[in-house]
């Protein structure tokens, strides 16, 4: 039985007739946002079967899926997409593929960019070159706004130049440019989305928003990089995944769709609200400091995907309010990631940043 995060807030709006392929193969399905995806589609479309590719890395968790264990519409294969070998055996089953598998976290990258290397454009690489090799089947390459790089006025369009300045965000901006190579060369009928910020109920602890609620629920501070003036655009996780049912079924291979939501925020206010929404003091907020390269903005127009027929069905303020009661209520899911693999990084993170400083200082 699926959970639902608020009485207000619903994870599926109603079904409708389906015209997405019948055989998706989804990798990163155990992570936050692919999780959520592989859920609505089996929820929704009942001759759809999924298989989910997933090497179980920190951020992939199968408790994620727990309530399609049993479905025999649902298979989960432990693998690597950056494996040839473990993509081979299961590509040549389906008519689509569809890869939100990704290293994704900005501040892993600068500590250690040769993971995201590895995922982000080696691992796209391999899907590729399978979808080619079995006869060109469907692909979605499930990217981010963050290529686009700082936005200081305005919003970018989907031509815009790619101007990453994270290793995080440069990994993703060369898989979606092999994606694009692969459908002007050899015709794979591909498509890339790039999505603003999301959040929702699942979402791994070192991101800001779980972050925050759950540093607020245990009375912890809120560490707010620089100023706290940065601006993200926020977008809830199953709007983000009516967008790519969407653009499965009705996107034209070669394009790129910007999935936004319109609703911005800086940071601080960001982590004024949810004290605000756990009944914390705002004496939690610690300012620390900026993180290398740090952009200050990023907007995307989504008026193509617009026209297409989306937008979002949740307002922030809501989904807000429901993703931090779905964290007070499932403290068994996220209290095992906040220790272990998770506390190492945190420390490590911690550890560069004073390096950082004392080097600064010293010159």
């Amino acid at each position: 039985m699926k959970e639902v995060p608020a009485p207000n807030v619903s994870l599926w709006p109603p079904a409708r007739m389906s015209r997405l392929p019948r055989r998706l193969l989804v990798t990163g399905g155990a992570g936050f946002i692919g999780s959520h995806f592989v859920r609505r589609v089996l929820a929704r479309h009942r001759d759809v079967h999924v298989t989910v590719l997933d090497k179980l890395t920190y951020a992939g968790n199968l408790a994620n899926l727990a309530d399609v264990a049993g479905d025999p519409r649902y298979r989960f294969v432990h693998g690597d997409i950056s494996d040839p070998m473990a993509v081979d055996r299961v590509a040549g089953e389906v008519d689509a593929i569809i890869n939100f598998a990704a290293e994704s976290h900005v501040d892993r990258s600068i500590e250690e960019p040769d993971a995201f290397i590895q995922t982000d454009i080696h691992g796209t690489f391999v899907l590729l070159e399978a979808a080619l090799r079995h006869g060109g089947a469907g692909f979605l390459q499930i990217s981010t706004d963050e290529v686009y790089g700082n936005v200081p006025d305005g919003s970018s369009g989907e031509d815009d130049p790619l101007r990453p300045s994270s290793p995080y965000s440069a990994s993703k901006a060369g898989g979606d440019l092999l994606v694009r190579a692969y459908q002007a060369t050899y015709q794979v009928p591909a498509m890339i989305t790039r999505a603003t910020n999301n959040f929702g109920p699942n979402q791994y602890t070192e991101k800001v928003i779980p972050l925050f609620v759950t540093n607020a629920i245990d009375g912890m501070p809120l560490p707010i990089y620089g100023d706290g003036e940065q601006t993200r655009e926020w977008l809830y996780v199953t709007d983000h995944c009516d967008a790519l049912e969407l653009v499965v079924e009705r996107g034209e291979p070669g394009e790129v769709y910007n999935i936004g939501s319109g609703y911005e925020l800086t940071n601080l206010e960001l982590a004024h609200r949810i004290l605000a929404l756990t009944g914390r003091s705002a004496s939690l907020v610690q300012h620390v400091e900026d993180r290398p390269g740090h952009d200050r903005r990023y907007s995307v127009d989504w008026s193509k995907l617009r026209k297409l027929g989306w937008q979002p069905a949740h307002r922030f303020d809501e989904a807000l309010e429901a993703t931090v009661e779905w964290y007070r209520r499932h403290e068994a899911w996220w209290r095992p990631l906040k220790s272990g693999e998770y506390l190492d990084s945190y420390r490590r993170q911690l550890r560069m940043r004073a390096r950082r400083t004392a080097n600064r200082n010293r010159q």
